[in-house]
């Protein structure tokens, strides 16, 4: 039996989905549906229990959970990168995830947790997955201070190679559509490029980079989905890896890619970025790739204009999300 939690929510409900592709459906899944919004994501869904987070959280404080469980895979979590509450970070994101580790560590599970690349913050200490740059990183925002907070407990309890840790880059694609601002530019673009064919981007405020050409590491959705579950057929693998395509493209090629996928000239309006973001914004992002294909990860990742060309079709089909 595995548990998914986070199984609502965008990365978690691929999750789910790709598992029961594969005919898994032992599956125990754990979230908070407190709006409705995302129980969409568990449409069709197969699985044999549900638990909402607080109820799941109290059976493994008390080690009362009567489950054979295999494995956890650990998605869920807060990933507002705006969010200025570090008490509900603390609890939501690091002793939650310190918890369900302890217990899965107890009982002999594996173990497969979501970090992130915001852990990052403005790469001034590179974006290396080896252990003494994830000690260096220094995250622009709470969100990234609390997945870097669980990546070193990781370290300095000596069990990178008790479990896997996952750094995601920018993630986009299908079941995003609950996530408000936190949802990718593809997606929130999408209305306004298919019904006016216009789009905007944030201007740039350094002078090496043009508006737009701002870069990012985009990973489509599918793509991260295979890579949790390689770690999950790999017990043996362990330690912290980046989740990304080893390839930095610009806001622009996203842009372009977008407009050339729903079949309209390429029309982008560069509008100010709020006071609150430029402090914390990240102008390049690129996973080292180099640590997840030497532990055996050889599939070849999804170009941007070949994920977005995939994504428009579920985009037009679910406008009403």
């Amino acid at each position: 039996m595995i548990v998914v939690t986070g199984a609502a929510g965008f990365i978690g409900s691929c999750i789910v989905a790709q598992l029961n592709k594969r005919g898994v459906t032992d599956l125990v899944l754990v979230d908070h549906l407190h709006d409705g919004l995302k129980e969409k994501n568990l449409e069709n869904k197969k699985y044999a229990r549900y638990f909402e987070k607080k109820d799941f959280l109290k059976l493994i404080h008390d080690d009362t959970l009567d489950l054979k469980v295999d494995g956890i895979i650990h998605m869920g979590a807060c990933s507002s990168t705006t969010l200025q509450d570090a008490q509900y970070f603390e609890e939501n994101n690091y002793l939650y995830t310190r918890a369900l580790a302890q217990w899965a560590l107890r009982h002999g599970v594996r173990f497969v947790y979501a970090s992130s690349a915001a852990t990052y913050g403005d790469g001034s200490a590179g974006y290396r997955d080896d252990d003494a740059t994830t000690r260096r990183c220094a995250p622009l925002n709470l969100y990234g201070a609390s997945k870097q907070k669980f990546d070193l407990w990781v370290l300095d309890q000596r069990l990178a190679d008790r479990m896997a840790g996952l750094k995601f880059f920018n993630v986009f694609g299908p079941n995003e559509y609950h996530k408000g601002d936190m949802r990718s530019i593809a997606a929130k673009s999408y209305p306004r490029v298919a019904g006016e064919g216009k789009m905007v981007l944030f201007k740039s405020y350094k002078p090496e980079y043009r508006d737009g050409e701002q870069k990012r590491d985009f990973i489509y959705v599918k793509d991260a989905v295979d890579i949790v579950l390689f770690f999950m057929d790999h017990p043996e693998i362990n330690g912290i890896f980046n989740v990304g395509t080893g390839h930095a493209r610009t806001w622009n090629d996203l842009a372009r890619a977008l407009f050339s996928a729903v079949g309209r000239p390429a029309k982008i309006e560069y509008i100010e970025m709020p006071d609150i973001l430029k402090p914390r914004y990240q102008y390049f992002t690129q996973a080292d790739m180099t640590k997840l294909r030497g532990a055996g990860y050889t599939k070849p990742f999804t170009t941007l204009e070949d994920a977005i060309a995939d994504y428009v079709p579920y985009l037009a089909e679910h406008r009403y999300l």
